[in-house]
């Protein structure tokens, strides 16, 4: 069984709904952490729950089948710079997945020894997360000083097709 850990705050719908369609009964532990609650991901966690107490309705006595949970969590932390990063890196467990966007948090998962994918399919290790922080703060330094009017990109079918690839892959090393 995979646990994967979602920096949720920072994932689109479109991205939350690749991860649960992939991920969603194969078993595996999801952990999606945000300042909010997610509407798609409780309607996720209602459905998976009910599924999984289908499955032993037969052999379960009633009590029992109440007792059984989902794999899908949703983990409201308090508002506020890095509540989620911070509650992310607590929760994690080494050789478990987790997917964001934000650089230094990537860091301290690596450091913590997840593998990491961000939201657009690019895969974050040893080898190249220092040239990434170096980047971002280079990006700040240029926006500060009214030089780089950096916009993110859009995310287009291609990115999320890049991003639903290395999902899968990751997925594919963990187990």
């Amino acid at each position: 069984m995979a646990r994967i850990y979602v920096d949720a705050d920072s994932m689109t719908e479109r991205h939350r709904a690749i991860i649960l369609r992939r991920a969603v009964g194969k078993d595996h532990s999801l952990y999606f952490v945000a300042d909010r609650r997610l509407p798609d991901v409780d309607k996720a966690i209602a459905e998976d729950k009910r599924e999984r107490r289908s499955r032993v309705r037969e052999t379960a006595t009633r009590e029992e089948a109440r007792r059984i949970g989902s794999e899908i969590h949703m983990i409201v932390v308090g508002k506020g710079q890095d509540s989620a990063d911070d509650e992310i890196v607590r929760i994690a467990e080494p050789g478990s997945l987790a997917i964001t966007h934000d650089i230094p948090l990537s860091k301290r998962l690596i450091d913590k020894g997840l593998i990491v994918i961000d939201d657009r399919g690019g895969r974050l290790d040893r080898s190249n997360i220092d040239a990434r922080l170096s980047e971002r703060r280079n990006n700040m330094i240029f926006r500060e000083m009214g030089l780089f009017e950096g916009r993110q990109r859009r995310f287009d079918d291609r990115t999320i097709q890049a991003f639903a690839a290395a999902f899968d892959k990751a997925l594919s090393e963990l187990l």
